[in-house]
């Protein structure tokens, strides 16, 4: 009987952003054929509904109008997140993990800045997710990805990965000098 090999860990990275995509531009699609711009339809009276807008700036409506400050940024994060997670593919399960929801995320949002407006590179995020027991801004999937990746990593880093954050050179001043094995000083004496 053989071994069975292990599921290479850079498609589980990639199943991970894959899913997240298609979950996240899926609901929004939905959303845009079936909503009008600004309609709320509760799921939960008093707790939760859907409620349709569109979202210009970066996360809950922050810093509308530098659209490019927020394409230029996600597009660096969708150059180097892949890379981290092919070349550091045998990452913790965890890390990886979170990695590949923050970059789904990314890519759910960043679709909707360049695809979703009249010109190219300047649409809007269409957000529906309403949390209506607090005063919370609307939000997506995308925006899901990538705030539960982060709490994920921060798990992972802070209570997991006791490594991450060790200070080598604070390490290196503490540690006790070499000694030096006992020397004969009969040459020296009298």
């Amino acid at each position: 009987m053989k071994d069975k090999k292990p599921f290479p860990r850079a498609l589980l990275w990639g199943l991970v952003v894959l899913l997240s995509v298609l979950a996240d531009q899926g609901t929004k699609k939905l959303v845009t054929l079936t909503m009008a711009v600004y309609e709320r339809i509760p799921v939960i009276p008093g707790l939760f509904s859907f409620c349709y807008i569109e979202n210009s700036g970066a996360a809950w409506g922050m810093f509308s109008g530098n659209r490019w400050v927020f394409l230029v940024v996600t597009a660096l994060a969708l150059i180097v997140l892949p890379v981290i997670l092919y070349r550091y593919r045998k990452l913790p399960f965890l890390f990886g993990f979170s990695l590949s929801l923050v970059l789904g995320g990314a890519i759910g949002n960043m679709i909707d800045r360049v695809f979703h407006g009249d010109v190219l590179f300047d649409g809007a995020v269409v957000d529906f997710i309403a949390a209506d027991f607090i005063d919370f801004p609307i939000f997506n999937v995308a925006d899901c990805c990538v705030t539960v990746g982060a709490a994920l990593m921060f798990v992972y880093l802070i209570f997991i990965d006791k490594e991450f954050f060790r200070d080598e050179k604070k390490e290196k001043k503490t540690e006790k000098p070499e000694e030096k094995p006992y020397e004969d000083d009969s040459d020296h004496a009298g």
